[in-house]
């Protein structure tokens, strides 16, 4: 048996390849749509993708199934339950897929979404126990998933959590505690709220030491899953539904085309949305104006998606030699609508001086100092709500960071206002949102919240 495990940090989202070295089949789980990795790693492994499954309808992510079935004449397979406008292979409880010798088998996991499924993996079709576990959303290392992401398509968290309750406890917790456990994502997933940052685990140890699956009655497995979820990016229903659309597989080649800068201030004239993917120290340094700052190095495709609505057309800013990878990592959420980008940066905007500002940073000194001013400005923390539990900075807004496009016109126009994130990267991105709204005195704190902790301690 070939098991490989391709795991993104940008998405904390893990998919895999499982074959059978004696017959040459394989197949890929919940894949992303960049799928060149798994192509390339199947043919040097001599293994013929027969099938890509997809453990349930994604809304983190665009998954790639089209593209892998163009390219291999897969076939697509969803749980029965699926509600997708396309022909797929409907997999059902105590379907065996055969490989050759390595076997999956289809257990209905409903809960997080209602067609949610996982597929237990035997290396020989005889053995008595399995090796494996893919759980996709259903059971995390160290939580469980949340029922309310399927809540746009008419499903409730007060309907999905019980269903979740009989997946995790009944279903996947009955497996031997031998049974190694991979999941679907990571830490930082906003598909659950306390996710370990270990990539694969036992039953046996998540049967220790996982909270959601203790013993406990499903009323009060119900209580603790719904309470304490982080805010929902606005991107992931837009992401849903796509994932359950027939559509053309997305070229990403044809999506990194370089622009002359009058082309590309034309397009922005037009309404194009320009995403700045540089570091946020050089963002500062200078920017084409209206330009959202989103860096490449951090949470990439996630925040960007928070921050950019997917039906607009995008421009990007990119460091140079990185145009291919900000584009990749833009349509693994769905912001493929990408009419090329900036050539030349720092020579273009050296062209247009009155096109390009800069982005005001703030020191913790000098917060301090302004907070003790007869005029202080507004602090806005875009942390998440479990972050402020180990400390605020008295007096701050709390917006989150997903929610700052449509709370960002609850602050006042004629303050200064100061956003913080935990570290710095996020409060770039939500004082450029801000400024791209409209709010002309923002700035972030440089170190966020813990520099200003270390320097108030």
């Amino acid at each position: 048996m070939i098991l490989t495990q391709y795991y993104l940090d940008c998405l904390s989202q893990a998919s895999y390849l499982i074959g059978d070295e004696t017959t040459g089949k394989a197949v890929v789980v919940d894949p992303r749509i960049d799928v060149d990795e798994y192509l390339s790693d199947a043919r040097s492994q001599g293994l013929d993708i027969v099938g890509v499954i997809n453990t349930h309808l994604h809304a983190d992510f665009i998954s790639g199934h089209f593209e892998i079935a163009e390219r291999t004449g897969a076939w697509i397979g969803y749980g029965k339950t699926a509600e997708a406008e396309f022909d797929f292979r409907a997999l059902v409880e105590g379907e065996r897929i055969g490989l050759g010798e390595v076997e999956l088998e289809v257990l209905h996991t409903p809960g997080h979404t209602p067609e949610s499924i996982s597929l237990v993996v035997y290396e020989r079709a005889g053995d008595a126990a399995p090796y494996g576990v893919l759980t996709g959303d259903a059971l995390f290392i160290g939580d469980v998933g949340r029922p309310d992401l399927a809540a746009s398509f008419g499903h409730t968290p007060d309907e999905l959590a019980p269903k979740l309750y009989d997946s995790v406890h009944n279903k996947l917790m009955a497996l031997p505690d031998t049974t190694r456990l991979f999941p679907g994502h990571g830490a930082g997933s906003a598909c659950g709220k306390n996710i370990s940052t270990e990539r694969q685990s036992t039953i046996g140890d998540q049967r220790r030491t996982n909270y959601a699956v203790q013993p406990m009655s499903q009323a009060e497995f119900v209580e603790l899953v719904r309470e304490g979820q982080e805010a929902i990016p606005a991107y992931f229903p837009y992401d849903a539904a796509r994932n359950r659309q027939q559509r053309d597989p997305v070229d990403l080649g044809a999506l990194t085309k370089p622009l002359g800068l009058e082309e590309f201030l034309r397009l922005r004239a037009g309404g194009a949305v320009v995403v700045d993917a540089r570091d946020h120290q050089s963002f500062s340094a200078g920017h084409l104006r209206g330009a959202l700052n989103v860096g490449i190095d951090g949470r990439f495709a996630e925040t960007s998606g928070m921050m950019v609505d997917p039906e607009s057309r995008i421009l990007v800013v990119a460091a140079p030699g990185r145009e291919q990878e900000v584009v990749m990592r833009l349509a693994r959420v769905g912001l493929d609508r990408v009419a090329g980008h900036l050539e030349h940066p720092e020579a273009a905007m050296t062209a247009v001086p009155d096109e390009v500002t800069r982005a005001p940073r703030v020191e913790a000194t000098e917060l301090a100092r302004l907070l003790a001013s007869e005029a202080p400005p507004v602090v806005v923390d875009v942390r998440g709500s479990a972050e402020r539990e180990s400390g605020v900075i008295e007096g701050s807004v709390h917006i989150p960071l997903a929610h700052v496009p449509e709370r960002g016109g609850e602050l006042p126009t004629d303050r200064p206002v100061v956003v913080h994130c935990a570290g710095g990267y996020r409060s770039s991105v939500a004082a450029s949102r801000l400024r791209a709204q409209g709010h002309t005195q923002v700035a972030d704190l440089i170190g966020g919240y813990r520099a200003y902790h270390l320097l108030s301690s």
